[in-house]
């Protein structure tokens, strides 16, 4: 969602920082290697600090289009991230894009493994009842890659700045998401 969906604004880096957390690895690895009590109150840390920037979000270019474009044909839609189903709510609320997504098909990290843990997306692909074939995940991060590649769909990597350093893991890459009207 946030990078895909959104224009990405998250520093992660500093958000490890003020939870405390090591700056070499990803922060809900981080989380899940505490004690579970310190990992409790570090989780309520961090859902408090991506309610703000939830609240700050915006929708990434050519996101209408394609969400529209969606819409008017039978495929469905669904949202796997690595961020919690509230603040999820929360971005789409911002982003005007709420109404695009059943909130059944939004599994975020109380729903599913995070990614790249496949997991969503094979969950999502049985509810829909779609094959491998039909399905394609799009990200702006190796984890999106990976959780795609893992499940077995066509992976669309997006990168606004277009220097993908994550190519190799995708099966296209585009700049923004009305781009793939064009694939």
């Amino acid at each position: 969602m946030d990078g895909t969906l959104t224009i990405a604004i998250h520093d992660f880096s500093e958000i490890k920082r003020q939870l405390g957390l090591p700056l070499d690895n990803d922060i809900l690895t981080s989380l899940s290697q505490l004690p579970p009590m310190e990992s409790l109150e570090k989780r309520k840390q961090l859902d408090i600090i991506e309610l703000e920037i939830a609240k700050m979000a915006n929708p990434s270019p050519g996101c209408f289009t394609l969400l529209q474009k969606i819409n008017l044909s039978s495929n469905h839609l669904g949202i796997l991230t690595r961020n919690s189903f509230n603040n999820s709510i929360e971005t789409l609320k911002a982003t005007g894009l709420l109404d695009y997504f059943q909130k059944d098909y939004i599994f975020c990290r109380e729903r599913a493994l995070p990614k790249p843990n496949p997991e969503g997306i094979l969950r999502l692909m049985d509810l829909w009842n779609a094959k491998p074939h039909e399905t394609v995940m799009i990200g702006d991060y190796v984890y999106d890659l990976e959780a795609g590649n893992a499940a077995g769909v066509e992976t669309v990597y997006i990168d606004p700045e277009g220097k993908f350093p994550f190519r190799e893991s995708a099966t296209h890459c585009i700049r923004k998401l009305d781009d793939l009207l064009y694939l």
